[in-house]
């Protein structure tokens, strides 16, 4: 009898090891809320070490769950990194590989007609049959919704949101539209909502007799209503209205995306700490602010109130404990508009401005924020090194809800470092971006290799060892040439020919 309990111990305890090992599920789908901002760089969080720009609330969220400090967008500018996150596909094997305004339609980029004409508006659409994480999370009976910017598909096409896969849409469809944070208009699922704001195009600067010293001078660039209230708003009621039930909800805020525009009681709150400031007058189609920095540090803390509120609101709606929340940026900080990136540190411990942030494969342009926080199952306070990037979220939450990760996704389930578990690594990250004169980069554990330039005819590659050089200033391509040709290898493997011509990069074989 002794012998047998024991054999049945045993047999228990290497039931509770391998189980242990697995992932561990919950027994009731989680909710899950992405928060995604727009052109927030990596050192622009309290908890990422910004010191002037205050952000309480996604601090709270890094303190109540974990803290990742190796991950990565899919590309460098909003429409391919929104590619990558909803297919699970890097920017070698997706369908929309960089910003595509779609200008064979006509004038796209004269914001009044594109207002008047939805056939102008909108990007370059995803195809109909594309799988997405809204589609498969449906599988598992989640009401999914989009609150913000799109970007993947213009208003009368197969690439609006609720074609594919999403219930419920409310926000700018077209990113175009959204360098106006007072839009004349939204979108509203396949309906356009008209807004209580005059229509001012983006490029609309000072009157030629104002004073730029007076704040007067900048009125009309504040109206009645402005869109990340209204995104907001919907986004609260889509919670509540599906509290009963599990949903996704996909927050793709426009903040801080430029322009410089924010309730001018937000700026107030800083104008006081940063004292008196030069004005930024406008140019390259940004509206002009008369207190650009208070304005650009109040946008972010705007942000971060409303992710105070969301949480708040998922409290008093019962369902904050079984609620997963991850927080993240599409891409590196911008250099324009009157963004003081220096001042504000905003890749910190990257490298800032033009050629090192968004719209490029450097770290300060691919590089992200990324926080999660779950209540009784991440780990408070903690902090992963794991490698990862956009095309794994989409693994991820269908590890998550119990759905089958489509075959063909590029990306890996970080389920297992979010709960502080073993964890399985990518051999490698890929990316490339058609834009900036063409580029590619890899991520190889410790190893870094981009190639810029393509369009010139520049194949050579910069090598990058980023455990003792995160800046990237140190290319010692020379010393290494067995890790160039494996970085070479894996470019020329993972780039597919892009179906869409503005995509095609005939340097690698299009």
């Amino acid at each position: 009898m002794i012998m047998l309990m024991n054999k049945l111990l045993f047999f228990l305890l290497l039931i509770s090891s391998i189980a242990c090992n697995e992932t561990e599920k919950p027994s009731a789908p989680p909710n899950i809320i992405f928060i995604l901002a727009d052109d927030l760089g990596y050192g622009e969080l309290g908890v990422y070490g910004q010191e002037k720009i205050k952000t309480p609330n996604i601090d709270a969220l890094a303190n109540n769950g974990i803290r990742f400090t190796q991950f990565y967008s899919g590309a460098p500018v909003c429409a391919p990194a929104r590619c990558t996150l909803i297919t699970g596909k890097h920017t070698g094997h997706a369908h929309i590989r960089g910003n595509d305004e779609w200008a064979e339609r006509g004038a796209v980029w004269d914001y009044v007609k594109a207002f008047k004409d939805p056939n102008l508006e909108g990007q370059r659409p995803l195809p109909t049959n594309s799988v997405t994480v809204a589609s498969l999370l449906k599988q598992a009976g989640y009401q999914t919704g989009v609150f913000g910017k799109w970007g993947l598909g213009a208003p009368l096409t197969e690439g609006i949101p609720t074609k594919q896969g999403f219930d419920t849409f409310y926000g700018y469809n077209c990113q175009r539209q959204a360098h106006n944070l007072y839009p004349a208009h939204l979108w509203s699922n396949e309906k356009k909502i008209l807004l209580e704001n005059e229509i001012i195009p983006p490029a609309t600067k000072l009157d030629s007799l104002a004073d730029p010293a007076l704040e007067s001078s900048y009125a009309k660039y504040e109206q009645q209503d402005y869109a990340p209230d209204k995104i907001h708003e919907h986004a609260l009621r889509f919670i509540s209205d599906n509290k009963n039930q599990p949903f996704f909800l996909y927050y793709a805020s426009p903040l801080p995306h430029l322009p410089l525009q924010v309730p001018s009681a937000a700026v107030e709150k800083y104008q006081g700490v940063f004292g008196e400031e030069a004005p930024y007058v406008g140019d390259k189609g940004y509206f002009p602010n008369r207190y650009p920095r208070a304005a650009y540090a109040a946008m972010i803390s705007y942000l971060d109130q409303q992710v105070g509120e969301l949480v708040a609101q998922l409290k008093e709606d019962g369902v904050y404990e079984n609620t997963l929340i991850i927080f993240t940026s599409d891409n590196g900080p911008t250099y324009l508009g009157g963004v003081d990136f220096e001042y504000f540190e905003s890749s910190k411990p990257l490298t800032n401005g033009y050629g090192r942030t968004k719209g490029f494969v450097y770290e300060g342009g691919i590089r992200v924020p990324m926080i999660a926080s779950w209540p009784g199952r991440i780990k408070p306070q903690s902090e992963s090194k794991h490698i990862a990037s956009f095309y794994d979220i989409l693994p991820t939450l269908c590890d998550l809800s119990n759905v089958e990760t489509p075959e063909d996704t590029d990306g890996i389930s970080f389920l297992n470092a979010m709960l502080g578990k073993e964890q399985t690594i990518h051999d490698f990250l890929y990316w490339e971006f058609p834009s900036y004169k063409g580029q590619q980069a890899v991520r190889m554990g410790k190893w870094k290799g981009i190639r810029k330039n393509i369009f010139e005819g520049n194949m050579e590659i910069e090598l990058y060892n980023l455990e003792t050089d995160l800046k990237e200033e140190n290319n010692v391509a020379a010393q290494h040439p067995e890790i160039v040709k494996k970085i070479e290898e894996i470019m020329e493997r993972e780039h597919t020919p892009a179906e869409i011509e503005r995509f095609k990069i005939a340097q690698l074989g299009d």
